[in-house]
């Protein structure tokens, strides 16, 4: 695969476009309030910018179309997630999250629930903001071993280096006005890629037909494991190809994960009112349906037109070549960047590839903000919050690049389904506790509902039960704090 002059040049440009905002948004922090909420000064788009620019990240692009290559439509319940959350979180939360006076969501469980509650919370949210930040690197890592045929560690550590960079100095208002910036060139690049795609297979049907063609009518059907054209469709075109209580439990910790995580609150705190959070909070919502189905269109028409290369070696095992007219591919995490190198315009195909870089590099530096915020503020409370906060911003890069190695062959979007389940446990039901029924739980009970809801979803990922491990984390959270709700006073 030859990457051409134009290529470079249009990936070079929009790099560029976008490190000289997060650049010269150092000029608007001031302090440490700059640095996290952006000083409450925020209009609608920073806002929009804010939480899609951390929202729509690798986990949405090219873990959404590494999804799609094997398992259809179902691969938009990710992107579907959320838009739900963010409309739940522009309806129900953006109200009682401005009115409480904090600035971390363990900040609002602690004057409820107390320290230990806190502390706790915000490791295991930290934690579960951290998987989501390993996805990022991932997702940034094939997209560079697809440019450049470089190794994982050398792709990975680049790719850590150009998240910490962004965000180390201009903090939220960083993620903020580059986020608008993103969005302009992130809807533009999705747009024109799933186009391009009903251009090239003459719509949604032709697509269909040609991965049923794929499967079905060549070689590739001895080692793909379909028999049928009902297997297909059930593959591909049924939303819940993974099972019902797979996919509809992803969608659920998507949308609590949004609740539970502390950049989307960050934007709804930055906004200078309401109506201006709540606004920025929709528009995210409406803005990442369609990126979501472009995502997934370019994912399955990879798989009518390529193979990997544990196909390839499987089918020359059995003495069979590969069937005319498919190309190869190292991994499916590769079907965004190979689909915009191979059949996208040269330049319009380089400014793509840079919007996915930064796509990936604002949504792995937001998570990042996110998490250094809980630690600094809820864990640490160090007197220079400014520096720590940039110095735990490097630190949770250096340990994502490692941890990144464990997973380089895993599903992009399952670590991100996970995450947002971690976060949902750690957070979701105290924070709703503390928001709409104050006063009404014991703290004891609630700080036992993290630890063991958290501890619910874990072992059910670990013995893979038969329904979505969320449902387990959620069920043993609620419990305890059932057990621990106050009597009411006659």
């Amino acid at each position: 695969m030859a990457i051409s002059f134009y290529h470079i040049l249009g990936l070079v440009l929009s790099i560029l476009l976008i490190e000289v905002v997060g650049i010269m948004s150092v000029r608007k922090v001031k302090n440490e309030s700059d640095f996290n909420t952006g000083g409450g000064k925020a209009g609608t788009w920073v806002v929009t910018g804010t939480i899609i620019g951390t929202l729509v990240g690798g986990q949405s692009t090219v873990g959404t179309a590494q999804l799609a290559f094997s398992f259809g439509i179902s691969a938009w319940w990710f992107t579907m997630g959320m838009a739900l959350g963010c409309v739940a979180l522009a309806i129900g939360y953006v109200v009682p999250l401005r009115r409480s006076g904090s600035t971390t969501l363990l900040e609002i469980v602690r004057k409820e629930y107390g320290r230990k509650a806190e502390i706790t919370g915000s490791l295991l949210c930290s934690f579960g903001m951290f998987i989501s930040i390993v996805a990022q690197v991932l997702s940034a890592s094939a997209l560079m071993m697809t440019l450049f045929s470089i190794p994982f560690w050398v792709s990975a550590i680049i790719s850590a280096i150009i998240m910490t960079l962004y965000v180390v100095f201009g903090g939220l208002w960083s993620a903020g006005i580059g986020g608008v910036v993103k969005i302009i060139l992130l809807c533009l690049s999705a747009l024109a890629a799933g186009a391009i795609v009903l251009v090239l297979t003459k719509g949604y049907s032709g697509l269909i037909e040609s991965i049923k063609y794929v499967l079905l009518s060549t070689d590739l059907q001895s080692v793909s494991g379909f028999e049928t054209v009902k297997d297909v469709n059930l593959r591909y075109q049924y939303p819940f190809a993974r099972g019902v209580s797979k996919d509809v439990g992803s969608c659920i910790s998507v949308i609590l994960g949004v609740l539970s995580t502390q950049t989307y609150a960050q934007g709804i705190w930055s906004g200078r009112s309401d109506s201006i959070a709540r606004k920025g909070a929709l528009i995210s919502a409406l803005i990442s349906i369609p990126i979501g189905f472009a995502c997934v269109m370019v994912g399955m028409y990879m798989r009518a037109n390529y193979i990997t290369a544990d196909e390839l070696n499987a089918l020359t095992l059995m003495g069979k070549d590969i069937p005319e007219g498919l190309g190869v591919m190292t991994s499916s995490a590769q079907a965004f960047p190979m689909f915009v190198v191979t059949h996208m315009p040269k330049f319009l195909g380089g400014i793509v590839l840079g919007t996915l870089l930064i796509t990936i590099v604002i949504g792995g530096s937001g998570l990042t903000l996110g998490a250094s915020t809980i630690l600094v503020k809820d864990v640490f409370k160090p007197q220079n919050k400014l520096l720590i906060s940039r110095l735990t911003i490097v630190g949770i890069q250096i340990i994502a690049i490692t941890i990144a190695a464990s997973f380089s062959g895993s599903y992009i979007n399952d670590l991100g389904f996970l995450s947002m389940g971690l976060r949902t446990t750690a957070t979701f039901v105290p924070l709703t506790l503390a928001l709409f029924y104050p006063g009404q739980f014991k703290p004891k009970w609630v700080f036992f509902s993290i630890v063991f809801g958290t501890a619910c979803l874990i072992l059910a990922e670990i013995v893979a039960l038969p329904v979505d491990s969320i449902y387990v984390g959620l069920a043993g959270s609620v419990l305890c704090c059932l057990i621990g709700r106050k009597k009411t006073q006659r």
